[in-house]
């Protein structure tokens, strides 16, 4: 239920990014707008939210890089994992490659379907991409919170405590 929530949040947002954008501004049809609003929530929230964003960070970092501690004992141990900072990177990488990817949709899906869109299709996709970033930056946070509780850190916590 929380990820048919989370695509219906992320709909309406694009949709109404892209409808005051294209539609109001740069004169799309409203059907078209839809369909390109309705294709990217969904490449999107596969490709960005579910891949990118979900699996990447969770402290791993620390284990790639080798920043392991021995103590006096020659155990190892992980440097703190941060869920704060880990949220940062991610949120961040993610939010670039909504922008990207939102560029390509709506660039590639807008030439293809709107009769001699040109350059205005490139600006309007690049404008459009750069305002939906910004929502995207939030809506990783909703996410983390709703959808991903175990990346917020608050799931392991709330574990720790009932022990």
């Amino acid at each position: 239920m929380n990820h048919a929530k989370a695509l219906i949040m992320k709909f309406l947002m694009i949709a109404v990014v892209l409808l005051v954008i294209l539609t109001v501004i740069y004169d799309v049809e409203i059907e078209k707008t839809l369909l390109i609003s309705l294709v990217l929530t969904l490449i999107a929230y596969v490709l960005g939210d579910l891949m990118i964003f979900r699996r990447t960070g969770d402290g791993s970092s620390n284990k790639q890089n080798g920043n392991h501690v021995n103590n006096s004992n020659g155990n190892n141990h992980s440097h703190h994992h941060d869920p704060h900072e880990d949220h940062k990177k991610r949120n961040m990488m993610a939010t670039i490659a909504d922008i990207i990817l939102s560029f390509l949709v709506i660039w590639l899906m807008g030439d293809g379907m709107i009769k001699g869109a040109d350059d205005e299709i490139i600006r309007a996709a690049l404008f459009s991409a750069l305002v939906i970033g910004v929502g995207e930056w939030f809506f990783h946070k909703y996410l983390d919170k709703n959808v991903f509780p175990e990346k917020d850190g608050r799931a392991v916590s709330d574990i720790k405590h009932r022990s």
